[in-house]
């Protein structure tokens, strides 16, 4: 079985982090495993496996011949069974089936907020779907829609899984600010359904009673209204000696290990790779109940589960997290025995693989 990984960047998103991880997994699994980035190369592309192999596109708009052609000419020669298309990167996948139709896809819909796509975007998505010989969704909730809205018998839901890795090994100096033990790490790119906003306004209620914890934000600014709304909040709040932002960072893992609290104050998530890396960190969380979180964090158990857009109730979880080391402890542990029990890499990789054989049969 010959399988190809479709991401339209390597840029550090969880549909991106997630078709690493996968291209990686399955090199041990499968014949061949492939990775093409379409687009954009980023930071992850440091993390794929030699044993993958991988091409990247230069794709400059979407209808570029020159790119279709080119990833046309390499499904044909690799001899690909599969191309496992994630998130926006299912209309390329479409273009080359209808000029190699023995090649199955699978699409991987990763974002919870496709649920509120535009109807021009949905009849393309609809259109492109005819062609796909499976969906794979995060959660159950873009299972009920897809099945509802999008043309496909096959429609399952397949949990993400992460896999903490570091690209630094000799590198000891701390990337985070702060004081050591009193740090609350927000692992999220800086996009409006992440919700930063409730986020810096309940951590102004926090300084107000521990001013010296601090908020570390670690994702990618994409330099859009957004963002500047969010660097404009922090001054206005006046959080400028509390609040810290890194863009994106390649050592996950030495930053969990270097956080005392992980937040996700999202609106919308299909089923977050933070919250699981977090939970392989021994974090102790606060998080939204949004997507599939509920059916990661119970709450008091493993972790803080709150309302999305509730500023008070995230004060309240925060407060009690900060003033409670022992249950800081205690629910990281927890939800760590929850990520290794029932997200690990071997099983949902099988689960998988199992999918790819079904639809070569």
């Amino acid at each position: 079985m010959r399988v190809v990984q479709l991401i339209d960047s390597l840029h550090a998103g969880g549909a991106e982090r997630m078709a690493v991880n996968i291209s990686n997994a399955l090199s041990e699994s499968i014949e061949r495993s492939y990775l093409c980035c379409s687009r954009q190369e980023g930071m992850l592309k440091a993390f794929i496996n030699p044993s993958v192999s991988y091409l990247f596109l230069k794709r400059k708009n979407t209808l570029d011949i020159k790119a279709v052609l080119k990833f046309y000419k390499f499904l044909k020669s690799e001899k690909i069974d599969i191309v496992h298309a994630h998130s926006t990167s299912f209309f390329l996948a479409t273009l080359v089936k209808i000029m190699l139709p023995k090649v199955k896809i699978v699409w991987h819909n990763h974002y919870g907020n496709n649920i509120n796509l535009s109807y021009k975007k949905r009849q393309v998505l609809r259109f492109c779907s005819y062609f796909f010989s499976s969906i794979l969704c995060v959660n159950q909730n873009l299972v009920h829609w897809s099945k509802h809205h999008l043309k496909g018998n096959l429609i399952s839901y397949v949990p993400n899984f992460s896999v903490l890795e570091s690209v630094v090994t000799s590198n000891e100096v701390s990337i985070l600010k702060g004081n050591l033990s009193k740090r609350i790490l927000c692992l999220a790119n800086l996009r409006p359904d992440k919700n930063h906003f409730v986020l810096l306004k309940a951590f102004q209620k926090i300084c107000e009673t521990h001013d010296d914890w601090t908020l570390h934000c670690v994702g990618q600014d994409f330099n859009d209204h957004y963002s500047k709304a969010v660097y404009d909040l922090v001054n206005e709040l006046q959080l400028n000696n509390s609040v810290f932002f890194y863009g994106s960072q390649s050592d996950v893992k030495k930053i969990i290990k270097e956080s005392d609290i992980g937040v996700l104050s999202s609106n919308i998530e299909g089923l977050p790779l933070t919250l699981l890396e977090y939970g392989l960190g021994k974090l102790p969380v606060v998080v939204t109940d949004v997507g599939e979180c509920k059916h990661i964090v119970s709450n008091k158990d493993n972790g803080i589960l709150i309302q999305p857009n509730t500023s008070d109730e995230l004060v309240n979880a925060l407060q009690y997290l900060i003033e409670n080391e022992e249950d800081r402890i205690l629910y990281g542990e927890r939800l760590n025995n929850t990520v290794i029990n029932t997200f690990s890499k071997a099983s949902i990789v099988k689960l998988i693989v199992q999918h790819y054989n079904e639809i070569l049969l």
